[in-house]
Protein backbone atom coordinates (compact mmCIF):
# COMPACT_ATOMS: atom_id res chain seq x y z
CA UNK A 1 0.00 0.00 0.00
CA UNK A 2 0.97 3.37 -0.93
CA UNK A 3 1.75 5.99 1.83
CA UNK A 4 -0.73 8.15 -0.04
CA UNK A 5 -3.47 5.04 0.52
CA UNK A 6 -2.45 4.40 3.77
CA UNK A 7 -2.96 8.37 4.56
CA UNK A 8 -6.54 7.87 3.23
CA UNK A 9 -6.79 4.94 5.19
CA UNK A 10 -6.06 6.63 8.43
CA UNK A 11 -8.27 9.42 7.51
CA UNK A 12 -11.14 7.31 7.30
CA UNK A 13 -10.75 5.83 10.68
CA UNK A 14 -10.39 8.82 12.91
CA UNK A 15 -13.62 10.49 10.76
CA UNK A 16 -15.59 7.75 11.19
CA UNK A 17 -15.28 8.48 15.30
CA UNK A 18 -15.44 12.21 14.94
CA UNK A 19 -11.29 12.80 15.63
CA UNK A 20 -11.32 16.47 15.85
CA UNK A 21 -8.75 19.11 14.40
CA UNK A 22 -6.64 16.64 11.76
CA UNK A 23 -3.39 17.94 10.35
CA UNK A 24 -1.24 15.61 7.59
CA UNK A 25 2.73 16.96 7.67
CA UNK A 26 5.01 15.90 4.70
CA UNK A 27 8.42 14.91 7.01
CA UNK A 28 9.80 13.87 3.83
CA UNK A 29 13.16 16.15 4.35
CA UNK A 30 12.68 16.70 8.24
CA UNK A 31 13.68 12.28 8.89
CA UNK A 32 14.84 9.35 7.70
CA UNK A 33 12.13 7.65 10.48
CA UNK A 34 8.73 8.44 8.50
CA UNK A 35 7.34 10.47 5.27
CA UNK A 36 3.82 11.66 7.03
CA UNK A 37 2.54 12.22 10.41
CA UNK A 38 -1.22 12.46 11.15
CA UNK A 39 -2.33 14.30 14.05
CA UNK A 40 -5.45 14.49 15.36
CA UNK A 41 -7.27 15.15 18.41
CA UNK A 42 -9.78 13.34 20.84
CA UNK A 43 -12.07 14.61 23.33
CA UNK A 44 -11.01 11.82 26.19
CA UNK A 45 -8.75 9.32 26.56
CA UNK A 46 -11.30 6.90 25.93
CA UNK A 47 -11.99 8.67 22.39
CA UNK A 48 -8.00 8.80 21.88
CA UNK A 49 -7.71 4.68 22.42
CA UNK A 50 -10.90 4.61 20.21
CA UNK A 51 -9.58 6.15 17.65
CA UNK A 52 -6.21 4.52 17.36
CA UNK A 53 -8.13 0.97 17.99
CA UNK A 54 -9.96 2.04 14.90
CA UNK A 55 -6.99 3.04 12.99
CA UNK A 56 -5.30 -0.47 13.86
CA UNK A 57 -8.03 -2.54 13.09
CA UNK A 58 -8.81 -1.36 9.65
CA UNK A 59 -4.66 -1.15 9.04
CA UNK A 60 -4.77 -5.10 10.19
CA UNK A 61 -7.97 -5.14 7.38
CA UNK A 62 -6.17 -3.76 4.81
CA UNK A 63 -3.14 -6.33 5.54
CA UNK A 64 -0.97 -4.37 7.45
CA UNK A 65 0.37 -4.85 10.77
CA UNK A 66 1.75 -1.92 12.45
CA UNK A 67 4.89 -1.51 13.64
CA UNK A 68 4.55 -0.12 17.16
CA UNK A 69 1.61 1.62 19.54
CA UNK A 70 2.93 3.65 22.44
CA UNK A 71 1.29 5.43 24.92
CA UNK A 72 -1.99 3.74 24.45
CA UNK A 73 -2.14 2.69 28.56
CA UNK A 74 -2.54 6.07 29.58
CA UNK A 75 -4.58 7.58 26.34
CA UNK A 76 -3.36 11.40 26.97
CA UNK A 77 -1.33 10.66 23.14
CA UNK A 78 -0.87 7.59 21.59
CA UNK A 79 1.45 7.06 18.62
CA UNK A 80 0.90 4.45 16.11
CA UNK A 81 3.69 3.52 13.53
CA UNK A 82 2.11 2.14 10.20
CA UNK A 83 5.95 3.02 9.01
CA UNK A 84 5.48 6.04 6.19
CA UNK A 85 3.07 7.24 8.11
CA UNK A 86 3.04 7.68 11.74
CA UNK A 87 -0.06 8.58 13.32
CA UNK A 88 -0.16 11.02 16.52
CA UNK A 89 -3.70 10.43 18.28
CA UNK A 90 -3.98 13.13 21.31
CA UNK A 91 -5.97 15.00 24.08
CA UNK A 92 -6.20 18.67 22.80
CA UNK A 93 -4.21 19.69 26.55
CA UNK A 94 -1.48 17.47 25.35
CA UNK A 95 -1.47 18.67 21.91
CA UNK A 96 -1.63 22.56 22.52
CA UNK A 97 1.50 21.06 24.82
CA UNK A 98 3.88 19.51 23.14
CA UNK A 99 2.85 21.67 19.43
CA UNK A 100 3.86 18.65 16.94
CA UNK A 101 2.53 20.75 14.48
CA UNK A 102 5.11 23.61 14.82
CA UNK A 103 7.64 21.20 15.57
CA UNK A 104 7.49 19.61 12.41
CA UNK A 105 6.43 21.55 9.83
CA UNK A 106 10.40 24.08 10.21
CA UNK A 107 11.82 24.41 7.36
CA UNK A 108 14.45 21.43 6.22
CA UNK A 109 16.87 24.89 5.58
CA UNK A 110 16.22 26.29 9.03
CA UNK A 111 19.37 26.08 11.02
CA UNK A 112 19.56 25.34 14.79
CA UNK A 113 20.30 28.72 16.58
CA UNK A 114 23.37 28.37 18.83
CA UNK A 115 24.44 31.49 21.43
CA UNK A 116 28.13 31.48 21.33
Amino acid sequence: MQASQLTDLVHDAIDDLKGRDVVTLDVTNLTDITDTMVIATGTSNRHVNAMVNEVVTQAKQAGLKPMGVEGADQGDWVLIDLGDVVVHVMREDARSYYELERLWSAPADESVHQDH
